[in-house]
């Protein structure tokens, strides 16, 4: 039988914290704000746009503190157990000084109002722990989730380049300090199932997954919230009602990646951030795609399972994993079962799910040796934007020239992601040329009715649709050279 505790515990700054009566929908922000009077995290947009909020969260992996930039207006405190939490009050230099981090952003004029400012310090902050002399793209991707509208930018660049020049995070006061903590958040991970509050105010933190599987059986009306970059908007953009609520973005059996020769599988915790460096080794194409998926921060939290759970119709990873052939596995209670993910989705917030069942993991088959693949995401901005439409494509082409093989699918089209399969049908069995594509694009009528809402018209959305299938077409013939508008 699991042991119950009744309170949510982790450390603030240097802080033990346990909270016996906390609400499913407070976000950290608020807490930090209201309750602990910690002031320097900024609400800005209260949807994890803006990076204002910014704070660090350690947690444990592999058995060490590994620290991630979140935006807390949307990450709730519940799901906090167990962690790590670190905010711009708890930066500190040696001897009374600023922090290299805030020295630098001084020296080199990275602030005007201020309002930002804390923000883009605890993402620099973030990327120094990890790598003391980062280039201006690896400075860039760290603050794609930080908005100013004083600097321009470059001098935020300029100081995140110049923080090696103050200190070292060897040197770090705060490192020493992080050590020490790590054998009181390990000891916070105690085996424990956590349970507080009664009814639509009720938090459960399931103690493993098999338990997540026992609990969610039970209480089949509960939201289950990893990353909450969707349940946060709920919460501060819709004022929904959440709970009851099971957060499971501790869970370490959920975070795993297991990769053999033809196929890699996500566990359902999987970060998009902790997804890359695999999705990037073994889908290259996705990588663009990757980087381009929210900020930094929203990257950290985001999970491929809360991504495909939801059943967005603008979600960005389904149109590509639909299209290499991706199978989806389900959980409710002992009992799993395996789908194709393209079958995952029935209707406009409908899904091949039942009560208590929960998405576990997702497998995606590896590219065969000969196919052709790519992705396409189209957007008002480039970075930090949500997908007006989302397209892959996949063809293998015989020696002869001929179209074998055709999976197409499209994210912002539909009620769903969905599949281009009178378009497919259109190209299988004819030669991959110019004519082909040609007449093929006017298949796409057929498998999509788009709507026009504040993102793009209806008329845009096709024929961007049957554009992206020119393009692909013409970069398959230019030995995989991507195409690229240039600015003059």
């Amino acid at each position: 039988m699991t042991d119950v505790s009744n309170a949510i515990r982790f450390i603030l700054n240097d802080e033990e914290i346990a909270l016996a009566d906390i609400k499913p929908d407070t976000t950290l922000l608020d807490w930090l704000r209201l309750d602990r009077r910690l002031r320097g995290s900024k609400e800005g947009c209260a949807e994890g746009d803006c990076g204002a909020c910014t704070v660090l969260v350690g947690r444990l992996a592999d058995d060490e503190l590994v620290y991630e930039s979140v935006t807390a207006c949307i990450r709730f405190v519940g799901s906090l157990h167990g962690t790590h939490v670190v905010t711009i009050e708890h930066l500190r230099g040696q001897d009374g000084n600023l922090h290299p981090v805030q020295q630098a952003m001084v020296d080199h004029h990275g602030s005007q109002c201020g309002f930002c400012t804390p923000g883009f310090v605890m993402s620099l902050y973030g990327l120094w722990m990890r790598d003391s002399a980062p280039g201006q793209a690896s400075i860039e991707q760290a603050l794609q989730g930080n908005l100013c509208r004083c600097t321009g930018y470059a001098p935020i660049i300029r100081a995140g380049k110049a923080i090696s020049h103050y200190g070292r995070p060897e040197d770090d006061p705060l490192r020493a300090e992080r050590m020490a903590l790590k054998q009181k958040i390990m000891a916070i991970h105690d085996g424990s199932r956590v349970e507080l509050g009664e009814g639509a105010d009720r938090i459960i933190v399931p103690a493993s997954l098999d338990d997540l599987a026992a609990v969610y059986e039970a209480n089949p009306t509960a939201t289950i919230v990893n990353g909450s970059t969707d349940v946060g908007l709920w919460v501060t953009k819709f004022m929904r009602a959440i709970g009851p609520v099971i957060f499971i973005n501790h869970l370490a059996e959920l975070k795993r990646i297991a990769e053999n020769d033809s196929e890699v599988r996500f566990y359902a915790g999987v970060s998009y951030s902790e997804a890359l460096p695999v999705i990037a080794a073994n889908f290259p194409d996705l990588g663009e795609l990757w980087y381009r998926i929210a900020g930094e921060q929203v990257r950290n939290m985001g999970t491929i399972g809360g991504n495909i759970a939801n059943g967005s119709p603008i979600g960005d990873t389904p149109p590509p994993f639909i299209v290499l052939g991706a199978k989806l596995h389900l959980r409710r209670g002992g009992h799993r079962r395996e789908i194709k993910l393209e079958d995952y989705f029935l209707a406009y917030g409908k899904q091949d799910r039942q009560p208590g069942e929960f998405v576990e993991s997702v497998t995606v088959p590896l590219l065969p040796a000969g196919e052709t693949f790519a992705c396409y995401k189209i957007s008002k901005r480039r970075d930090e934007d949500i997908s007006a439409l989302c397209g892959a494509f996949r063809v293998f082409v015989s020696d002869a020239g001929t179209v074998c093989m055709a999976r197409i699918a499209f994210g912002g089209m539909a009620a769903t992601p969905k599949r281009a399969k009178a378009v497919e049908a259109a190209l299988v069995g004819k030669p991959w040329t110019q004519e082909t594509i040609d007449a093929a694009v006017a298949a796409f009528a057929e498998d999509y009715q788009p709507i026009s809402d504040m993102r793009a018209s209806a008329d845009y959305r096709l024929l961007t649709a049957q554009n992206l299938l020119r393009r692909f077409f013409l970069e398959s013939k230019g030995q995989g050279q991507r195409l690229r508008r240039e600015v003059a």
